[in-house]
């Protein structure tokens, strides 16, 4: 059964597909975070997972000034929005160079900053900053076991720190160590895991302040280890899906107390087989890059998807013949991140209600620079 929690007075006026916000449910999320860290000046949140600067503009009524972005769209809503320090978690190449720099120019009251894992990298910021009259300040990204980005913590990130820290047109900013890899059902197991990759960073961090290299900051983990860091007192932590929660890390982070507040409404648009019902959910409105299930319905617990291409969904269930088409269905999305990126506008649902719509501002890959 559906949730009453989940049901709009009002479902006849929504259109399909379409994803749900419930911003008491965000609030609520956000709030946790709080809780968890300890204080806001300790949260970094990763705006990618929501790319909405209503939710920016709410985390910064509650204190949470700071946020982190996967590209120079998202930090210029982060910036128009209201946060006033914004870490840019991907290395500058190309023509993103110099958008950084118009970013800065843009928002002179916003302390931007991006990350590293490369000498030449630095160079060419080194560079592009004393041609701008400016500073850039980087964080070396570490390397604690994804192997997707980053300097392993040892020799090679020393030695890049202090080219860094030597460069007169950059600023150290600190390290930054994302653990995505780190997502053990068991929590004794995600904590040990996480603990072993933390112990890395910290032995860096000393090993730089004993050659006094100055490290202002050390920003660690994402959603699944941000109990884990909020323990360790001298970390900003930046986890990001527990804003909006998903069917994904619900399902396998149980000890992480979060609320669902996007919810995915489709329509049955055919009913091909006694047994099956064709929704609207298409690869364009719900994330696609993982084996089903990619959406769970609280009404259809027994639905297994046996098709998906792009605007439709193909359920088996044994209840096909209770739904009529153009009946309503309410999901949870298994990953939450990539399906926000999938619509151009969610419905704003407040007291069981639509009221609004929020264009996803930072979808698009370029807003002004």
């Amino acid at each position: 059964m559906t949730p009453q929690w989940m049901l709009l007075e009002n479902e006849a006026e929504a259109p399909s597909p379409s994803l749900l916000i419930i911003p008491d449910r965000v609030e609520e999320n956000l709030r946790r975070m709080i809780a968890i860290a300890g204080s806001p000046a300790r949260l970094r949140p990763h705006i990618k997972t929501h790319k909405l600067p209503q939710i920016v503009a709410l985390q910064v009524e509650l204190g949470v000034t700071k946020c982190k972005g996967a590209t120079i769209a998202e930090a210029e809503m982060a910036a128009r929005a209201g946060a006033t320090d914004v870490l840019l978690a991907a290395q500058l190449v190309g023509p993103n160079v110099a958008r950084f720099l118009a970013l800065g120019r843009a928002f002179p009251h916003v302390a931007f900053s991006t990350l590293s894992d490369d000498a030449e990298i630095l160079s060419t910021l080194n560079q592009a900053a004393l041609a701008a009259g400016t500073t850039i300040e980087v964080l070396i990204d570490l390397d604690v076991g994804q192997h997707r980005t980053g300097v392993a913590p040892g020799p090679a990130a020393v030695e890049l720190y202090r080219i860094l820290a030597s460069s007169p047109g950059l600023r150290p900013g600190g390290l930054h160590a994302y653990d995505g890899h780190l997502h053990q059902s068991d929590p004794v197991e995600r904590t040990a895991a996480a603990d072993a990759a933390a112990a890395q960073v910290s032995a860096l961090r000393a090993e730089l302040a004993r050659q006094r290299l100055p490290v202002p900051r050390v920003v660690c983990g994402g959603t699944p280890t941000f109990p884990m860091h909020a323990r360790r007192a001298e970390v900003e932590c930046s986890p990001g899906t527990c804003v909006l929660w998903d069917a994904g890390y619900r399902t396998k982070l149980p000890d992480l107390d979060f609320q669902n507040a996007a919810v995915l409404l489709t329509r049955v648009v055919s009913r091909p087989d006694s047994n099956r019902l064709c929704v609207d959910l298409g690869h364009k409105s719900v994330a696609s890059e993982m084996p089903h299930p990619r959406v769970i319905f609280p009404a259809l617990p027994d639905a297994r998807a046996v098709g998906h291409n792009e605007e439709h969904l193909v359920l088996e269930t044994a209840r096909a013949g209770e739904f009529r088409v153009g009946s309503v269905l309410y999901g949870l999305p298994w990953h939450i991140c990539p399906t926000v990126a999938l619509h151009d506008r969610v419905q704003v649902v407040r007291q069981g209600r639509v009221t609004e719509e929020w264009q996803v501002t930072a979808r698009a890959r370029r807003l002004t620079f």
